[in-house]
């Protein structure tokens, strides 16, 4: 009797920086495939807040324990192709709400004509729906508390990053 392939999917993202919602998500999709890749998408053209070695030094810390859970970097490329790459046979996606989903909508429906790859579509947990990165960058530029929206080495490393506010 032959094994069958594992289920692999490859959630695509910048993490820059990784928070909490991107962590419940990776644990969730850790539980419903074999193998996820968190795939830390990048352009080397545009300087992030952090780089991306820092980043996936940021999510290993905190999903570096579920089994099947590997991180990767990759640059300049269709994300169809690397899901070729990685052998994944469904790009999972979390979704804070609607305008996430009209978002990621024609993304979906354009690597699926691409390549035939189904998008998984996760729900974010509703108490996290108001937690992206851009806005815990501009709160933590402006000041504000971002405690329990990143992981404290995230967060101490921000606000190193921003003048020690």
């Amino acid at each position: 009797m032959t094994s069958a392939a594992p289920r692999r999917a490859l959630c695509p993202g910048s993490y820059d920086p990784v928070t909490v919602g991107h962590v419940d998500v990776v644990r969730r999709a850790a539980g419903l495939f074999d193998e996820v890749v968190v795939a830390v998408l990048h352009n080397p053209a545009k300087q992030g807040t952090f780089a991306v070695e820092e980043r996936i030094g940021f999510i290993e810390a905190q999903v570096g324990d579920l089994p099947g859970v590997r991180v990767e970097a990759f640059a300049n490329r269709l994300l169809v192709d690397v899901c070729t790459e990685v052998g994944a046979s469904a790009i999972l996606k979390g979704l804070r709400g609607g305008t996430d989903y009209d978002y990621e909508l024609p993304m979906a429906r354009m690597n699926a004509h691409l390549t035939g790859i189904e998008t998984v579509f996760l729900p974010g947990d509703p108490a996290l729906a108001h937690v992206s990165s851009s806005l815990v960058k501009e709160v933590a530029r402006f000041g504000g508390d971002i405690t329990g929206l990143v992981s404290d080495d995230v967060r101490d490393a921000l606000l190193e990053r921003q003048g020690g506010r």
